[in-house]
């Protein structure tokens, strides 16, 4: 392990000592999987985003070691964080942008944060042998010096992005201690596959959804499916037919790179593919999965909007990923954040996941705190 930038010791007993670093190599895969037993965003996921040259984000790794093992670890990022990137389309946010025009700064502060803007919820990682009674005091010790690193890099605000509601409630004490508000983020969706047929999971949903889901699964007949583990030379097209997808979306936060995409599925080879949907050799959808032996995560739907909405080809999409886990015998498909009313109708259940801020301003943190249900985007609920 190579040695930190910057490293804070508390006092005995325990001495842990808490370090951060600047790329996850410094750190090595089995240390940093040891604490993130059964998450199918690993390391190489993660090394796999580092390297994607995503622009605005420096990433950072923070860790609390002991006797020379990594106990608790959690992956970090800075960037100039828009605090209108959350709201809906309507009159604040025009409003908001008009100002911009004039002040370009409005409105954006330094941020660091706990979690990644490109994994599905913000994981707090602990080594297997930590006893379940130590877990608070090593989150507390992680977020104290993650605020004292963040002063070093001039950061007003800091917060912890899309932490799922087991840490929100085992981690409560600490994070009012330490003056965090939270707003709801936006849910995770998930269906267990404890069905053996893809007709049997059809009979599990009602009379009026099963009717239409067959009818648009005839959309099969005219389009052409492959499972690739490699994107060749039709990488700029998925590249386009994000942007695509991207600029149709409310919310705006990291833009991926073609670097991204092609690093997930060398990185993470034999645990991720792409599903290309084609109709008369014309690519109009790309669907990117990372998945283990037991979860299936649906990272990115990409389609042509236009010329592929007439083909269902989200819901051709949805059934496709549904025999790659009966096939595979993967037990869960996790449908990811946003676009909530289909996947209930598919009956995926939701997990609820939070938002924690704190501005260094005890005044704006009381203004931020005021105004922080507009900035929510928790759509579904919980």
């Amino acid at each position: 392990m190579s040695q930190p930038l910057l490293k804070l010791v508390p006092n005995p007993p325990t001495n842990p000592v808490t370090e951060v670093h600047f790329s996850i190599r410094a750190i090595g895969r089995d240390a940093w999987n040891a604490c993130f037993h059964g998450q199918v965003e690993d390391y190489d996921c993660l090394l796999a985003i580092e390297e994607a040259g995503i622009e605005g984000f420096e990433w950072r790794y923070i860790t609390v070691v002991e006797d020379g093992r990594i106990s608790a670890a959690m992956p970090a990022f800075l960037c100039l964080y828009a605090l209108d990137t959350t709201l809906e389309e309507g009159f604040l946010r025009r409003s908001v942008r008009r100002v911009q025009r004039y002040f370009p700064n409005f409105l954006k502060l330094r941020l660091a944060c706990l979690g990644s803007p490109c994994t599905e919820t913000g994981a707090i990682g602990f080594h297997p042998d930590v006893p379940d009674e130590r877990r608070s005091l090593l989150f507390t010790e992680m977020l104290s010096f993650f605020e004292q690193f963040a002063a070093t890099e001039r950061c007003a605000l800091v917060g912890l992005k899309d932490i799922p509601e087991q840490f929100s409630t085992e981690f409560a004490a600490p994070l009012s201690t330490h003056g965090y508000a939270s707003i709801g983020g936006l849910p995770t969706a998930w269906l267990d596959i404890d069905f053996k047929t893809i007709d049997e999971y059809l009979g599990k949903l009602s009379a009026g959804t099963r009717k239409d889901m067959r009818r648009k699964l005839k959309s099969f007949e005219q389009v052409r499916v492959e499972i690739r583990t490699d994107f060749g030379s039709f990488l700029p097209q998925v590249v386009a037919l994000y942007h695509d997808t991207r600029n149709r979306s409310d919310w705006q936060f990291e833009e991926l790179t073609p670097e991204y995409f092609e690093g997930i599925l060398t990185r993470m080879s034999g645990r991720s593919y792409c599903a290309f949907y084609f109709v008369e050799d014309q690519l109009l959808a790309a669907n990117l999965i990372v998945h283990d032996d037991r979860i299936a995560i649906d990272k990115f739907f990409c389609m042509e909007g236009d010329k592929g909405r007439p083909y269902n080809l989200y819901f051709l999409s949805w059934f496709t990923n549904l025999r790659y886990c009966l096939e595979h015998g993967i037990s869960r498909y996790q449908s990811g954040q946003a676009y909530y009313e289909n996947k209930i109708r598919l009956g995926s259940k939701l997990t609820a996941n939070a938002m924690f801020f704190r501005h260094r301003n005890p005044f704006l943190q009381r203004l931020l705190r005021l105004v922080s249900p507009l900035f929510s985007t928790d759509e579904a609920g919980s």
